[in-house]
């Protein structure tokens, strides 16, 4: 390898890890989400407030709904599986809609002093902001 190679093989090397990244916090991203709203649509109510509390201050329909949006998102994350060219508008779209919907979530947990899931948005926010600046570059 010549010097003047090296630069490049870097650069390569570089999107290379970035790549990988980026689709390990798309796994865990959908993971979460699709677990999450999968419980929302099929769970009691009984045990969604034990688990979480703010199901008793919410309608059922609502967080019902909820977790369709949850999945939906979860699998326009994972949309560029299919297809590069159609799935990273939907994976930028997906991921702008759970960074929205994450936010929300963390000052409403935050105003109502849930420190739990207001932490929880917060990391959710760490891994979803990076995939939707990463991909939105790509």
């Amino acid at each position: 390898m010549t010097t003047s190679n090296l630069p490049v093989a870097q650069a390569r090397t570089r999107a290379v890890y970035k790549n990988i990244s980026l689709w390990t916090l798309q796994g865990w991203i959908a993971m979460f989400f699709i677990a999450a709203g999968y419980a929302k649509l099929t769970e009691p109510m009984t045990n969604l407030i034990t688990l979480m509390g703010w199901p008793a201050v919410a309608p059922e329909n609502m967080v019902r709904g909820l977790g369709l949006v949850e999945l939906v998102l979860a699998l326009g994350v994972l949309a560029p599986l299919a297809s590069w060219r159609f799935g990273r508008p939907l994976l930028l779209t997906a991921a702008a809609g759970l960074i929205v919907m994450e936010s929300t979530m963390l000052v409403i947990h935050a105003v109502s002093q849930d420190v739990g899931l207001a932490v929880v948005n917060l990391v959710l926010l760490a891994l979803t902001v990076p995939v939707f600046l990463g991909r939105r570059a790509a």
